[in-house]
């Protein structure tokens, strides 16, 4: 598939460009506060934000911290899967359902903090705790088995991600519904590509090939950007992959100049 020529065959104002942040826009990282936008990335992804009608980066990081690594004109952002967004007037919302369950994301968070004193421990603002064993894999087993018994006692959910599991409320939204709700909000979009690297990116790509599937999209281009840990499922459904955040960054280029 030729993504460039596909995606910039028409007006400019009707494509979306949607993007993964951890792995995609950045390199992968053993501790998640030391991930930065790759420059060549961010500085394609804002000359594409110029040209089409709708550009937003969906990740399960906090809007602040995309905002901080990401001062893009234009860009949209969507966190923690969904939970929070940037409406049009770029002030932060918050996913209303989320409320009962912000003290129990405060408690679980402290009590990882006490069980699991050497692996490291994210929290999300007020909306999620994720705990993260890239630097100690020998845990691994053992927060899985936490995380679940806590996710149990506590009425949160679970989501498994790399090296990590992230507790959060058991709201429905994932990266598939924040795409649903992104294309739903512009309806003037005949064409979108997302771009991701690991199993949470799956939904978003399941959710552009439905928006295909039902004539609501003309082209939908899923990009797989490829490490050594991408999932052999990501890569299987993807219609085009790169070769890490520089491959991303190089396309996403090559698309901006095409798009002007």
């Amino acid at each position: 598939m030729n993504l460039v020529a596909t995606l910039a065959d028409g007006d400019a104002a009707r494509l979306a460009v949607l993007s993964d942040f951890d792995g995609s826009l950045s390199q992968i990282v053993d501790e998640p506060d030391d991930a930065v936008a790759l420059p060549a990335a961010r500085d394609a992804l804002a000359a594409v934000a110029r040209r089409a009608g709708l550009v937003a980066v969906v990740s399960g990081r906090p809007v602040a911290f995309l905002r901080e690594q990401l001062p893009i004109d234009g860009l949209r952002y969507v966190g923690q899967y969904g939970l929070e967004w940037t409406d049009d007037n770029g002030a932060i919302t918050y996913d209303d359902r989320a409320e009962p369950y912000l003290d129990a994301v405060a408690r679980v968070a402290d009590e990882a903090d006490a069980r699991f004193p050497s692996a490291w421990i994210e929290r999300k603002g007020r909306l999620a705790v994720t705990l993260h064993w890239r630097m100690h894999p020998e845990l691994g087993d053992d927060v899985t088995r936490w995380a679940d018994d806590a996710a149990a006692r506590h009425g949160l959910a679970v989501y498994p991600t790399r090296m990590a599991r992230e507790l959060r409320p058991p709201v429905p939204v994932d990266k598939g519904t924040a795409v649903d709700a992104l294309l739903d909000a512009h309806p003037a979009i005949d064409r979108a590509c997302f771009a991701g690297d690991d199993h949470g990116d799956l939904a978003a790509f399941q959710a552009l090939r439905d928006h295909r599937a039902a004539g609501r999209l003309r082209d939908a281009v899923r990009i797989a950007v490829r490490s050594d840990e991408a999932p052999p499922d990501l890569l299987a459904r993807a219609d085009v992959a790169v070769d890490g955040p520089a491959g991303l960054a190089a396309l996403l280029d090559e698309l901006a100049r095409s798009l002007s």
